[in-house]
């Protein structure tokens, strides 16, 4: 916890109103919400812990774990499930050795699944740090892991 937390909060007056987008803004500095963080929200919102946290685990937006470099995101939706979604996940944890969701244990890759990406019509669809892939298949998946393979290495 290295970084100063004022900045990350000047922006913001101590409202509730404000609890998200702060809670936004730290992750994005860390990827993540460290625990320590939600004490240090608590005491500049002037509001109870239990306050932030209740917030913080409300929407699936934040994250309590730290992320690997890129968060892949493979929706499973009822569209990309009735279109193999269940097997471009298979493939992508198999390509990478996780047993489920997680991160990688080099920290490249943190693998996750939503409940929709919104791309219906391009089924069974993936992210890679928020880049859209559709259309996918198990081939298709090995072919973008090793291109981003590529790009780490760089």
């Amino acid at each position: 916890m290295g970084k100063a937390v004022e900045p990350l909060f000047s922006q913001f007056e101590p409202k509730r109103e404000n609890i998200i987008p702060i809670l936004q803004v730290v992750q994005e500095e860390y990827t993540y919400i460290p625990e320590q963080m939600m004490g240090k929200i608590a005491d500049f919102m002037h509001i109870p812990e239990s306050d932030i946290y209740g917030v913080a685990t409300f929407y699936a937006q934040f994250r309590f774990e730290p992320t690997g470099d890129n968060i892949l995101s493979v929706c499973r939706g009822t569209a990309c499930h009735v279109r193999g979604a269940p097997g471009i996940f298979d493939e992508v944890t198999d390509l990478l050795n996780l047993e489920s969701e997680g991160t990688t244990a080099d920290g490249k890759y943190t693998v996750e699944t939503v409940a929709c990406i919104g791309c219906c019509a391009l089924a069974p669809v993936m992210t890679i740090n928020e880049e859209v892939h559709g259309n996918l298949t198990k081939k298709d998946v090995r072919n973008l892991l090793e291109g981003k393979e590529k790009l780490n290495e760089k």
